[in-house]
């Protein structure tokens, strides 16, 4: 197995570089770097190869894959112990509970107005600042040093502002240039504890002496984030090369007391501030609980472990393992690799990859987290997502992760289909499954305001729409109704603006929702769930249908996962059903249309194609032949014809499309609903064409309605 260093300068780890050997008594210089740690998949040891009789193939052959999935079964018995034994080590770990902080900290006044002081000391003195520079007209010129000023601050004022650092290093449309390079320096070059409390940490935490564990480890840390520091090290058992994540000492004193102070300025924002609809305190403690949650380590290595089998499926991520023996709440093991941070541009390029290209990774792979399973990394700033020397994306810092409720996931697909499509009366219907509003909330003044700001924010195409334009355009919308936003909406909306506050450092005209939203048709399209197939019903039955399913068709197919032979599938199964009688009127009604539209533009060629002396003294010159239409009308039928024949082309050309998965439908159709609507559909076709026909030769205009069915 091996491990992913991010290392500063954006070059990966090399034979010669310096690292430290700690023998008994000894250290020796062998290597050394500075950086971040991620996960690789584990190294596979070909097995011998031996040479067998044909006969005796088969049964050697079995013999052997019961042999591995015995020694797979014997593996993942031990790891299951060493885990059980890991989460025995951590039973002690801290939880956040806002009432035991109370009780803490209500008893003591003075150290809560010390910590009060320097927190508006140090914030309020760099405002004055700003506000001198800015009155003096030496804003811009002041900026970087400015930018390491608020860096130094957050960093004394310790890890509670460190983690609002790394978020604002990542929003290149809140921050200056100056301020995203100097915060960006949070991610892993934060100060260090010193050495011999964390090698005594470790031996505490595990109970054996670091000699007995490692055969080597670096005697400073590789890398300081906000929660602890990591090294690198050996093991001794396996010669495995790990990074050892050691937690800070005191952390919990001096985050319990931040969130106290900011629990406290949440109950006075919720009292007095009307324009905030939303429970602030409640957003505060979610917000709490996950980083408590970080400081059990072993609650971060099963995190990990649930996310590598949700999403490394994908041979382009990367995602730890962990080393459960040598793990405990304050102690972390897992696999080193080599990579690049993500927002280091200039390194990535230099090993001939694409920033853009990760990005999309990460935002595909983000999409899988928020809408198939729900559970998603939510703290994903550049620090843990590295770039590896192959191309693949690797996410650490699995301490801070959220779950999206299962009927969230389908309305917020719905929802971003329904903005696309400028559908606002569904829009506001999506806010009650969201749970943004109770069911006895009147939706209705609601859709005004969505149509006035997003009529003006869809004049552009979706390639044009960036995240954050949504994001405010909604925002307005909450202040205005009493919405009241979920916790897990704003950890959604957090993890999405990082990923396309990445992307603007690469590509400042990157839209999030252009690369999100083939995600987000494939899904539509495909999805058996009953909310996204009635959206889905929807969407298509309405004006300009034809036009919403080749869009859906064009977008869906640039997702890599796309399937045609999913495509629609939900929604015949609800037409041949007991209950799509509704929308089989509807069927019925457009197939008879688009079957007069066939065969009338088939008429229409085949006049085309005669010789211009013939149609002269056939039918004197008229555009249409024997057919008694309008241009407007012609025009439509052919149009019509001609999109539909678009779809079917974009069908045949998905990559896996066959011709087979017909097969399903033919089959469908044999049953008597299947049959009964075949009836009626060559009923409405030849009553349409009756009526077209008797329409010729009465000479009689047509009426733009059609005939009803």
């Amino acid at each position: 197995m091996s491990l992913v260093v991010a290392v500063g300068a954006g070059v990966g780890i090399g034979a010669g570089q310096p690292f430290f050997h700690r023998g008994r008594g000894r250290r020796v210089r062998l290597l050394k770097t500075r950086a971040a740690l991620v996960e690789s998949r584990p190294r596979i040891v070909p097995a011998a190869v031996t040479v067998r009789d044909d006969n005796n193939s088969s049964s050697s052959s079995n013999s052997d894959n019961s042999q591995l999935i015995y020694r797979k079964g014997l593996d993942r018995a031990k790891d299951i112990q060493a885990e059980a034994r890991a989460m025995a080590r951590a039973a002690n770990a801290t939880v956040y509970s806002p009432q035991l902080l109370a009780l803490k900290y209500n008893s003591r006044p003075i150290k809560v107005l010390r910590r009060t002081l320097q927190i508006l000391i140090a914030l309020g003195s760099f405002g004055l600042k700003l506000a001198i520079d800015q009155r003096n007209g030496v804003l811009d010129q002041n900026k970087r040093l400015r930018a390491t000023e608020l860096r130094r601050i957050f960093t004394r004022l310790g890890p509670t502002f460190v983690k609002l650092g790394q978020g604002l290093s990542t929003r290149p449309d809140i921050c200056p240039p100056e301020y995203l390079e100097e915060l960006s320096e949070l991610q892993d070059a934060l100060p260090t504890f010193p050495d011999e409390e964390a090698f005594a940490c470790i031996e505490r935490e595990l109970g054996l002496s670091l000699d007995s564990i490692y055969s080597s480890i670096s005697p400073q840390p590789i890398a300081a984030a906000s929660l602890g520091q990591v090294y690198k090290a050996q093991l001794k058992y396996s010669g495995q090369i790990v990074a050892v994540k050691v937690q800070r000492p005191g952390i919990e004193e001096a985050i319990g007391l931040d969130f106290y102070l900011i629990r406290g300025l949440g109950f006075l924002v919720n009292k007095y501030v009307d324009i905030i609809s939303s429970d602030v305190v409640a957003l505060i403690d979610e917000f709490a609980s996950r980083v408590y949650q970080e400081l059990n380590y072993v609650q971060e290595g099963q995190n990990a472990r649930r996310f590598k089998k949700l999403y490394a499926d994908k041979e382009e991520v990367l995602v730890p393992d962990i080393f459960w023996d040598y793990t405990s709440g304050k102690v972390l093991t897992m696999d080193w690799v080599d990579g690049v941070k993500l927002n280091e541009q200039a390194a990535i390029e230099k090993q001939g990859l694409k920033v853009l290209d990760l990005v999309n990774t990460g935002i595909q792979c983000s999409l899988r987290q928020l809408l198939e399973y729900g559970y998603f990394h939510a703290d994903p700033h550049p620090g843990n997502l590295l770039a590896t020397p192959d191309g693949k994306l690797a996410f650490l810092d699995f301490g801070m992760m959220s779950e999206t409720p299962e009927v969230a996931r389908s309305a917020i697909i719905g929802h971003v289909v329904h903005m696309v499509n400028r559908d606002y009366e569904a829009m506001a219907r999506d806010y009650y499954a969201l749970d943004f509003l109770s069911r006895d909330v009147d939706v209705s003044p609601i859709v005004p305001a969505l149509r006035n700001f997003f009529d003006d924010a869809l004049n552009s195409t979706v390639s044009e729409l960036n995240f954050k334009t949504i994001v405010d355009g909604l925002g307005a919308v909450l202040y205005q109704y009493p919405f009241n936003v979920p916790a897990y909406y704003a950890l959604i909306l957090r993890s999405l603006t990082v990923l396309e506050g990445l992307a603007l450092y690469a590509d400042p005209n990157f839209k999030v929702l252009a690369a999100s939203y083939p995600y987000f048709a494939k899904r539509l399209l495909t999805d058996p769930n009953p909310y996204l197939r009635d959206a889905l019903i929807e969407l298509l039955f309405k004006d300009e249908k034809w036009n919403r399913l080749e869009n859906l068709l064009v977008q869906g197919r640039k997702d890599r996962d796309f399937s045609a032979k999913d495509a629609l599938q939900p929604v015949l199964k609800l037409l041949l059903g007991p209950d799509g009688e509704e929308l089989r009127k509807l069927v019925i009604k457009e197939a008879v249309r688009v079957n007069e539209a066939f065969v009338l533009g088939t008429v229409i060629d085949t006049y085309n194609s005669i010789p211009d002396p013939m149609r002269t003294l056939m039918f004197n010159g008229n555009a249409t032949g024997p057919l008694m239409m309008s241009d407007t009308e012609r025009e439509s039928m052919i149009g019509l014809r001609d999109q539909v024949l678009r779809i079917w082309a974009l069908l045949q050309s998905s990559e896996n499309f066959d011709p087979a998965i017909l097969q399903p439908i033919l089959q469908v159709l044999q049953q008597p609903e299947a049959r009964s609507l075949g009836g009626r559909v060559i009923g409405g076709i030849t009553q349409r064409l009756a009526a077209r026909l008797l329409q010729q030769v009465l000479r009689v205009p047509t009426t733009a309605s059609g005939t009803n069915l």
